[in-house]
């Protein structure tokens, strides 16, 4: 859940660089809630409750999607290339998938190495 609220604290962020487990467990709970929120709002007849839910996802999916695309080493723009039918998604689901950059790149640091303390 820290994963989660962590991405929501940098929910306008574009730089930078994300883990791969900040961006599944911000994807698997974001999934869970609206599942959650679809079925109560089916069950009390207020459709609109995933319109909002879906909106209130909307910036830190794309802010955080933009932060793992950036520790491949990988541009936010290819956050765009989603809308191509079939192969926009299946790219950004490989590109999610894959190991970051080892070391700093020229989007930062790299967030799995610890920090040298002196």
């Amino acid at each position: 859940m820290n994963w989660f609220i962590e991405a929501f604290k940098k929910y306008a962020v574009f730089s930078g660089r994300a883990r791969r487990k900040e961006y599944w467990m911000f994807t698997l709970f974001a999934s869970i809630i609206y599942l959650v929120v679809a079925i109560a709002g089916a069950a009390v007849k207020a459709p609109w409750l995933v319109v909002v839910v879906a909106l209130v996802f909307l910036l830190p999916g794309w802010g955080v999607t933009v932060r793992r695309l950036h520790d491949t080493g990988r541009s936010g723009w290819w956050i765009l290339f989603g809308v191509v039918p079939l192969a926009g998604p299946i790219t950004l689901l490989v590109f999610s998938c894959t190991d970051s950059e080892t070391g700093a790149n020229k989007y930062g640091p790299n967030p799995k190495e610890a920090p040298v303390l002196v």
